[in-house]
């Protein structure tokens, strides 16, 4: 009996870990009170009597973002810090436009699944798993308009478009507030910057090369 009962508690700590997301609302809504100066893991709510239909509204999505950085691509994103009435609700959602032949460089979402679908044009996407046995593994995906695919939460992934058109595409996560953390930026671009030495060793090249690497960031 003891041991069934041990079973069932260790069965119900994997399903919590599992499930686990952005903490659930225990209110109707939750609005974010940026004016707080008092500090919690998400925000502060708004006290309901003043809380306006306008709280949970946002415009903007209908436009298109500038592409013309290096990487060609442009993430416009409506999560907690732009739409208040987010918070608490675990989830947000970003407009990225992509250039012909542009780039959403590899990146992680730390607190958030992507779901992403395409509304014009056409992605070449994909994700690697994590370090685990047989791990690092990449699955890809050539996506056209209507089609879905997911990215696992906290998973390196990126999307290029291979055309010679633009692309539109719309991703849902499952956080008010994912975080983007992008590979290079963070590997090559962090303040103060990481010791080239351990880049080198890191990435197995010279210092001369990791040095170039880190002045394009």
């Amino acid at each position: 009996m003891a041991a069934k009962m041990l079973l069932l508690a260790l069965l119900a700590m994997v399903s919590s870990v599992a499930m686990a997301s952005d903490p659930s609302p225990l209110q109707d809504f939750c609005v974010a009170d940026k004016d707080s100066e008092v500090l919690v893991n998400g925000f502060v709510c708004k006290d309901p009597k003043v809380v306006k239909a306008e709280d949970f509204f946002s415009t903007g999505l209908d436009k298109a973002g500038d592409t013309g950085k290096k990487v060609g691509s442009n993430v416009t994103a409506v999560n907690v810090n732009k739409l208040a009435g987010l918070n608490t609700l675990g989830i947000s959602m970003v407009r990225i436009d992509y250039a012909p032949r542009g780039l959403n460089a590899p990146h992680t979402h730390p607190r958030a699944t992507e779901i992403l679908t395409v509304i014009e044009g056409q992605l070449f996407v994909g994700f690697v798993t994590s370090n685990t046995d047989n791990g690092n593994r990449l699955f890809t995906k050539m996506l056209k308009k209507g089609d879905v695919f997911v990215f696992p939460q906290g998973l390196i992934h990126f999307q290029f478009n291979p055309g010679y058109t633009n692309t539109v595409a719309i991703g849902a996560l499952s956080s008010q507030n994912p975080g983007t953390i992008t590979i290079a930026d963070a590997v090559f671009g962090s303040k103060p910057p990481i010791s080239d030495e351990v880049l080198a060793k890191a990435f197995q090249v010279d210092k001369k090369t990791v040095d170039w690497l880190q002045a394009q960031f």
